[in-house]
């Protein structure tokens, strides 16, 4: 089997490994408002779509503390450095434990009503958000320690176990989903809950990994490697967050649109508007489930291909990454193009009118949703090539951009909102295509990866 033969397989089996992973943050919030739309309603719906933003944080914190160090991790095997790849595992999920109390303890105990209201004004839809988000708040230890783990596993050779892992935890969450609210009653808390117990299933699952002889990461306290070279604690805190910096930023700006438009729409439009735009985050999810997939194998394989300074298979990861990611694209909008009212009846949508509004904004959104894609696929390369600060003003404008064109057309044009998005990511990608060109960027792979 030839070098890129060998890429091949190892792209698709990290990509569909990735894409299963990321169903632990995605289809949680998927299958929560399936279900809770048919058993509770469409308020329960949008208290769930109200909470989103605190997943987008605990994702963002994970992007800083497992995204970054999962490229290092890279670096390192691809240099086979083995000792410095443990020791930056270590520091990665010591990271996500300690910051998954602190949510714990601060916003699950101390002040839950407090987050609530934060994300949440209007009395109709406020008591269903604070249940849902409470749990939440009091399993965020759950969704960084899996995603982290996850994330490293799946770098470390085991994706398959990965996969599984994931399976097994959407089974457990859709199974008790069904059980905590129509058996027990607990209503959304009982969604919430289903969630949580899925991810700490997962994470048993996926600590099997290191009952194989062959792995190569595992904790280690130890600043010295095999040859007796001390490792620097700050500098390597300083290359994780460096690393997964412009993907973190992409999320915390990702949090404030979410927070942003929530308010914007809630305001603009009431209950149905809401309920129509939680529809549609739910269709993000959706993009976001093979969105994100490609970024973690593009990031996973790219950075052993960096660390290994092999050109030729960094460009057939790039190419095998684009590919996909268009498919993908292409078919989810010609979906919901041809059938957006079996996505709108999945949620709960009955009456004409509102199928009406759901229909339409699905259509437009699927489109919207094309160009954040690759913009994102993009930043992920300038990072890898090395382009730092045009991979940083990526992750930055990648959401900011959005709310500015939000707020104008609600203001001045609502009845044209649900175009926001599609504007806001027509804007970015001319704004790159212009700086590139006029930076005159050209790609070519660093001479060293710290």
């Amino acid at each position: 089997m030839n070098n890129n033969q060998e890429l091949s397989v190892q792209f698709r089996r990290y990509l569909w490994s990735s894409i299963l992973i990321t169903l632990s943050g995605c289809l949680g919030n998927v299958v929560d408002g399936i279900i809770v739309g048919n058993l509770i309603g469409e308020d329960g719906v949008s208290a769930i779509n109200l909470s989103k933003p605190v997943t987008q944080l605990l994702f963002t914190i994970s992007m800083f503390l497992s995204a970054g160090a999962g490229m290092m991790v890279g670096y390192s095997l691809g240099k086979k450095e083995i000792h410095r790849a443990k020791f930056i595992y270590t520091q990665s999920m010591l990271g996500s434990m300690v910051t998954g109390l602190l949510f714990t303890i601060f916003a699950g105990v101390l002040f839950p009503e407090q987050c609530a209201r934060l994300l949440c004004n209007n009395e109709h839809i406020f008591p269903m958000a604070y249940d849902y988000l409470r749990i939440m708040l009091l399993g965020a230890p759950a969704y960084l320690i899996l995603w982290c783990l996850s994330f490293m596993v799946g770098i470390d050779g085991s994706p398959r176990l990965g996969s599984f892992a994931i399976f097994i935890d959407n089974a457990v969450n859709l199974t008790l989903d069904i059980v905590f609210i129509k058996v027990f009653g607990w209503g959304i808390a009982g969604s919430s809950a289903a969630t949580v117990i899925g991810h700490l299933v997962g994470i048993a699952i996926l600590m099997w990994h290191f009952r194989y002889k062959n792995h190569n990461i595992g904790f280690t306290f130890s600043r010295l490697d095999e040859k007796d070279t001390k490792l620097d604690l700050i500098a390597e805190w300083k290359n994780i967050i460096s690393q997964g910096a412009p993907l973190a930023v992409a999320s915390v700006c990702l949090t404030l649109l979410l927070f942003a438009a929530n308010s914007i729409v809630l305001s603009s439009t009431g209950r149905e508007g809401i309920f129509v735009f939680s529809v549609c985050m739910n269709l993000l999810q959706i993009y976001n489930l093979f969105l994100a997939g490609t970024c973690r194998t593009l990031q996973s394989l790219g950075a052993i291909q960096v660390g290994a300074k092999n050109e030729d298979g960094f460009r057939f990861v790039l190419q095998r990454a684009f590919r996909f990611i268009t498919i993908a694209m292409v078919v989810t909008c010609l979906f919901v193009w041809i059938f957006p009212g079996v996505i709108s009846k999945l949620f709960g949508a009955s009456t004409p009118e509102m199928l009406h509004s759901c229909n339409h904004a699905l259509r437009i959104f699927a489109l919207s949703f094309i160009p954040f894609c690759y913009i994102f696929v993009i930043m992920v390369v300038y990072k890898l090539y090395g382009c730092h600060k045009m991979s940083l003003f990526i992750s930055f404008a990648l959401s900011l951009t959005v709310i500015p064109v939000l707020w104008i057309v609600s203001r001045f044009a609502p009845d044209y909102l649900w175009y926001s998005y599609l504007i806001a990511y027509l804007i970015e990608a001319a704004v790159i295509f212009v700086i590139h060109k006029l930076g005159k960027i050209k790609f070519s792979l660093m001479s060293e990866q710290e």
